[in-house]
């Protein structure tokens, strides 16, 4: 029985071909099997679509952030680095795994190559 909802799956770090089973074995290295259903995800690949995604998303919220601070509460240069680099650095992390899975579990979806369930 496959996964309801592959990309929901993808989202949470789960297998898009069951659901239950984890998607990754590190911070962002996936895993070769499944250990709930034994699908191959070893020839799934992301490739840099994570990263880009990541970078514009938390790069534009970053940037908004930053200028709305400055143009708001006019406070010095090295308050500014001191907030928002950090936060950039969170946003970026904290959306790399999701965006990873769901960018996995779409090629899953849409039996790519790399990822196809009828091996």
């Amino acid at each position: 029985m496959g996964a309801r909802y592959p990309l929901v799956a993808g989202l949470i770090g789960r297998c898009p071909n069951c659901g239950r089973g984890p998607l990754f074995q590190g911070f962002l290295t996936v895993r070769p099997v499944c250990d709930a259903c034994g699908f191959g995800l070893a020839k799934a690949d992301s490739g840099d679509g994570p990263a880009v995604f990541v970078t514009l998303i938390g790069g534009f919220i970053a940037a908004f952030g930053a200028l709305f601070t400055l143009f708001a509460f006019r406070p010095p240069v090295w308050v500014l680095l001191a907030i928002w680099l950090p936060l950039t650095l969170v946003i970026c992390l904290g959306l790399l795994r999701p965006f990873k899975g769901v960018l996995l579990a779409a090629q899953f979806m849409n039996k790519a190559s790399e990822a196809r369930r009828d091996e």
